[in-house]
């Protein structure tokens, strides 16, 4: 079946990301998410968009990567979309629940480096629903244009947990059974790096912030931003200009905790430190376009 394209919708600025996940909360309860559910067909776009570079160097010392650079690190355009996404993801017309939402993977294409100081025109839509084995997936997709040249983009699938017949993809191996990589770093996680991480990002999820506030989700400590953990390997590993970036978020992160970063063969991974097995994230970064 055809999908007809998404219809657009132009912003004049970037919308605040606190009311809408306020929104997002207090509508969950009225969700059923299911696979063949519909969805917004709205395309967002932000035409004119320069980046904060004060923002930009305080995201750049929490995940590690090298201040006052001339391009944006990979994963920062992630940051500047993730409010658009919100706006549609928290709105009475997506039928998964913001409350319990897990960002499950993200795939990353940058076509060229994208200078700090440029004027970028910015994209986001809901690709689509998809039954995965423990519910029902999203898929949205972020552009970034300099002009007409379309530089940088992603896919984040995020799940919604309910019961289903969906079966578990075949030929995939549990993530603990997987060979660990070489360890090249451990890393001691202070309790403040969700803080420190949302005040840079705007992303101030209460799972990410204080212990008490998590608890109120079920977690025992605040966890890491999955995305912090993305950037925080990819600053260590490095990518070339023009890359592909897949990675796969397996397990939170509790704060403080310890991690050991592993890489070796263009993949990455992050497991829980002092020995343990525990995979935490599984990434891999490859040139654009493949060789």
């Amino acid at each position: 079946m055809t999908t007809a394209p998404p219809t657009p919708g132009t912003l004049t600025g970037v919308p605040a990301l606190a009311p809408l996940l306020a929104r997002g909360a207090l509508l969950s309860p009225l969700k059923r998410p299911r696979p063949d559910a519909d969805f917004p067909r709205t395309r967002l776009v932000l035409p004119g968009l320069r980046v904060d570079l004060a923002r930009l160097a305080a995201y750049e010392r929490v995940c590690g990567f090298a201040t006052g650079a001339d391009a944006l690190p990979m994963t920062y355009p992630h940051v500047l979309g993730f409010p658009m996404a919100m706006r549609l993801m928290s709105g009475r017309g997506f039928p998964l629940p913001l409350l319990g939402l897990v960002h499950t993977s993200i795939g990353i294409t940058r076509r060229a480096a994208m200078p700090a100081t440029a004027e970028y025109e910015l994209a986001v839509h809901v690709e689509g629903l998809a039954a995965h084995r423990r519910g029902t997936e999203a898929t949205v997709v972020t552009e970034v244009r300099a002009g007409a040249d379309l530089v940088w983009e992603s896919r984040s699938t995020y799940l919604a947990r309910h019961r289903t017949t969906a079966p578990p993809p075949a030929g995939e191996p549990p993530s603990g059974e997987r060979e660990p990589l070489p360890v090249r770093a451990e890393w001691q996680l202070a309790g403040d790096v969700g803080r420190r991480y949302g005040a840079a990002s705007g992303d101030r999820n209460p799972i990410h912030l204080h212990p008490l506030t998590a608890r109120l989700f079920g977690f025992p400590r605040a966890i890491a931003h999955g995305m912090w953990t993305v950037a925080r390997c990819l600053a260590e590993h490095g990518t070339p200009d023009a890359a592909v970036v897949r990675a796969e978020f397996r397990a939170p992160v509790l704060l403080p905790g310890t991690v050991a970063y592993g890489a070796g063969d263009g993949r990455f991974e992050l497991r829980g430190g002092d020995g343990g097995r525990r995979l935490h994230l599984s990434g891999k970064v490859g040139p654009y376009p493949a060789a």
